[in-house]
């Protein structure tokens, strides 16, 4: 590690971060659940809402990971080209993971793809994964944390449409796949869906919508209509919290598009479990920083 004591701190700040947000789920996760469990009816997920609750306050209160499975940790960048510390980035939060999964302790999750093989240290071949965002004139970062388990994993899926399929297809290839692996994703899910050019960048965008908040709306009207009408449809079909029936499938659906090809239309989808653990972390040059995805965080 760079000896720098501005890398060391900053270092310490997001090994701390990324430690916590395995611990505590985001202020907007916690509402949204707790709204859902007032709109309940069924006296199983209504046991099951509580049994969430009691999860998450003993997680707090024990200061043990939310969920077992603590994911492959991810980090999602958006940096400006003048920040002081933007060349040791990437070692910055390589060193933050190893020292999160010491002292979290989190679950070892990282295999090395063809050798099969358990890191032992939540790291290795481009793990964890940054994404990133470079924006000019600017001199500060904020950071997405995203801690990606295996169940919410699973539905993740991406294709390419006939452009005569439209949105109804988009709407269509959204129900096949929640409907057929939602239920292992640990519902009520956090659907992100991309939409764009070809099927990576709608699987990078579908995953990029899993870091803003279940409550917010696309600031595109006919995407944020579209997510209403997902939301609301896929809460039709009933699934209900760990896919034992109920009032919600999902806690929401959030579209994020970029502009296509004519003749194709690029789709794809991420989804977030009931114990979305994300957090999004602000740094000015001089390192100062704001959590915004938490309240009354103490790291």
């Amino acid at each position: 590690m760079t000896q720098q004591p501005n890398v060391l701190e900053m270092t310490n700040i997001m090994a701390k971060f990324t430690d916590y947000i395995g611990k505590r789920l985001p202020k907007d996760v916690i509402k949204k659940q707790e709204e859902l469990r007032r709109q309940e009816t069924n006296p199983l997920a209504i046991k099951i809402y509580d049994a969430m609750a009691e999860n998450q306050d003993k997680a707090d209160k024990l200061s043990r990971p939310s969920c077992q499975d603590t994911g492959v940790i991810q980090y999602f960048i958006s940096v400006g080209a003048g920040f002081p510390l933007l060349g040791e980035l990437e070692e910055i939060l390589r060193n933050a993971t190893l020292i999160a999964t010491e002292e979290g302790p989190l679950r070892h999750n990282a295999v090395e793809t063809f050798e099969e093989k358990n890191t032992g240290t939540n790291t290795g071949s481009n793990i964890p994964w940054l994404d990133w965002e470079i924006i000019p004139g600017g001199d500060g970062v904020t950071i997405d944390v995203y801690m990606a388990g295996g169940g919410c994993t699973l539905p993740g899926a991406a294709k390419v449409l006939m452009p005569g399929e439209g949105y109804e297809g988009v709407a269509e290839f959204v129900f096949d796949i929640i409907t057929s692996r939602g239920i292992n994703a640990c519902p009520p899910l956090l659907v992100g869906v991309g939409v764009s050019a070809t099927a990576e960048t709608a699987a990078k965008l579908s995953k990029r919508a899993l870091m803003r908040p279940v409550d917010s709306d696309s600031p595109i009207p006919n995407a944020a209509k579209m997510e209403k009408l997902l939301t609301d449809g896929l809460n039709e079909v009933g699934i209900g919290p760990q896919g034992l029936t109920g009032k919600n499938s999902v806690m929401g659906v959030n579209i994020e598009s970029s502009a296509r090809h004519p003749s194709t239309i690029g789709v794809a989808i991420s989804t977030g479990c009931w114990s979305h653990r994300r957090g999004k972390i602000k740094f000015k040059a001089d390192l100062s920083y704001e959590i915004l995805s938490h309240e009354g965080v103490s790291l």
